[in-house]
């Protein structure tokens, strides 16, 4: 065989290649080994490594691998051949590794319930010890590219990630609603807990990044779920329930019917019954907002808010809170959720925010809250000028007409009720 006078690689093509072997192994101790920027030779001999270079132009001879004298008993002097292999390592950066993590299943915080979740990002490596590398990962390998890397890995690589995503978010009750805030987060805490598995191969994780967490819409579960996130914030938005919704698409259905002649007379009389008229009081429950508060039949007692402490509402229902949303019994008088108190329509019982002037379903106007003393919070009898609590004087020359609050000289409204000055 001919002996190689001249190794050098120079990559070619857009792959990502982290190890190329030179494909002869005839070498001499007149040898030229040139090592580019960014790159690092290893040679492997009798199943040892004889020696590493780093960028520049070599000569293989017993001065730069003085083990050769013992390996082949090679003399000073003279063009003496030995074989080795010649490993090129290269040293970039790349941070365009593509990684995914479907059908990662988690007790959501935010919906309660089991939501399968898929993540996304990019990371990228770099070689930090060659010889490391090479005896781990490569093997006999002629050549480790990027794919190669990844393909190796993917298991343990995935299971190391979609456990730390999903621990993160359970120790902080990260729920879906609020993922997209915490990317960054995440990606510091992963490329932490990955370093070390990198490290032990003989690489350093540059960068990592979640670019993404969403609903995993891959299974038909899935898909499910997205849509019906996707419809609750529409009807959140626009102010209907789902229970309205369907009975519009009920509606909507028998009139297309009637107009087309599949339904006729019976379609459009189902539909005006299913409407409730124009006055009647299914038109009025069916167009009821915030998410399908109860009607309490203009019953006050029912809500909660009246009558002896001992006594039963004879008809508990679930209302929503103006507050946060969530349902709780119409007998508590605050959300046990938030805190907020619970402000009930005297006709419909739903529950309004404190400073509502008229119920956001029904419209009735509600009570305006009483004034209160400035000094003890004491409740004051309309028109008082002094508090019948603390005695203290409570009304001055400029107080407001409709709850006596005393106004400050630049405002035009009053800030407690609202009313304009006069």
């Amino acid at each position: 065989m001919a002996i190689i006078d001249l190794v050098k690689w120079t990559p070619q093509g857009n792959e990502t290649v982290y190890a190329w072997r030179f494909p002869e192994t005839n070498l001499s101790t007149y040898t030229q080994l040139i090592v580019y920027e960014s790159q690092e030779a290893v040679l492997f001999s009798k199943g040892q490594i004889i020696g590493k270079f780093g960028p520049g132009k070599h000569t293989l001879n017993t001065e730069n691998l003085p083990v050769l004298r013992s390996l082949y008993g090679i003399p000073f002097g003279g063009k003496n051949p030995f074989t080795a292999e010649v490993w090129f390592v290269n040293k970039l950066q790349p941070y365009n590794i593509d990684w995914s993590i479907d059908r990662m299943t988690i007790h959501d915080a935010d919906y309660n319930t089991q939501l399968p979740l898929t993540a996304s990002g990019q990371y990228g490596l770099r070689i930090t010890d060659a010889e490391k590398f090479l005896i781990k990962i490569v093997g006999t390998k002629s050549g480790f590219s990027q794919n190669d890397l990844t393909e190796q890995f993917r298991g343990e690589f995935t299971t190391k990630t979609k456990s730390s995503i999903l621990q993160y978010m359970l120790k902080h009750r990260i729920g879906f609603k609020q993922i997209s805030a915490y990317l960054d987060t995440i990606s510091e805490y992963l490329t932490s807990l990955l370093n070390p598995f990198w490290a032990n191969l003989g690489l350093e994780l540059t960068r990592f990044y979640v670019s993404s967490i969403d609903i995993d819409d891959s299974t038909e579960d899935g898909l499910k779920i997205k849509e019906a996130i996707s419809q609750q914030s529409s009807m959140y938005i626009t102010g209907h329930t789902w229970q309205q919704e369907q009975l519009f698409g009920t509606a909507n259905n028998a009139i297309e019917g009637m107009g087309n002649g599949n339904g006729g007379l019976i379609g459009g009389l189902m539909a005006i019954n299913m409407m409730g008229g124009i006055g009647g009081s299914g038109g009025r429950d069916i167009m009821q907002q915030q998410y399908g508060q109860p009607s309490f039949g203009g019953n006050p007692a029912a809500a909660g808010v009246a009558g002896n402490a001992g006594e039963q509402p004879a008809n508990i229902k679930m209302v929503y809170c103006s507050n946060c949303s969530r349902k709780f019994p119409s007998t508590m008088r605050f959300c046990p959720h938030c805190g907020d108190p619970y402000n009930p329509c005297p006709n419909c019982g739903t529950d309004n925010d404190i400073n509502a002037k008229r119920c956001i379903s029904c419209g009735m106007p509600l009570k305006s809250q009483s004034a209160t003393c400035p000094h003890c919070n004491a409740p004051l009898e309309p028109g008082s000028a002094f508090c019948g609590s603390c005695g203290k004087q409570v009304m001055t020359s400029d107080v407001c007409s409709r709850c006596g609050a005393e106004l400050p000289p630049s405002v035009k409204f009053c800030p407690k009720c609202g009313n304009k000055r006069s």
